[in-house]
């Protein structure tokens, strides 16, 4: 069975986000595992509070997952800070990912924005 990381923020209503990841994956009869940039407190009418990982969280979360199971593929959604995309970017090159899906999300279907000005300015 291939597998695929999904690095991206958590939608606690399940429309989008990890979630909306892990249900792709496995409808597509793949292994889906997950990395947590973010928390989100929203649903479909709004995000009421967000929450970001540590950078040294994001970076142990991806190493448990490469240490184990190395993903086939990885997905990125939303990554909320510069430092973020940092250590993810950081992280996919010490593992030599070839396969990469960058899917940035920035801002929540309601319209809220999701990241703090700045992490597309590498």
């Amino acid at each position: 069975m291939k597998t695929v990381l999904s690095i991206a923020g958590s939608d606690c209503s399940g429309g989008a986000g990890i979630q909306a990841d892990l249900k792709t994956m496995l409808a597509n009869g793949v292994y889906g595992m997950s990395v947590i940039t973010s928390l989100t407190a929203q649903n479909t009418t709004g995000v009421r509070s967000v929450l970001n990982s540590d950078p040294k969280f994001l970076a142990d979360q991806i190493d448990a997952v490469f240490e184990d199971i190395v993903p086939d593929a990885v997905k990125t959604g939303m990554i909320p800070s510069k430092e973020l995309v940092e250590v993810i970017a950081d992280r996919m090159k010490f593992y030599c990912v070839n396969n990469i899906v960058v899917d940035p999300v920035m801002v929540a279907t309601s319209g809220a924005d999701l990241s703090r000005r700045g992490p597309v300015q590498l």
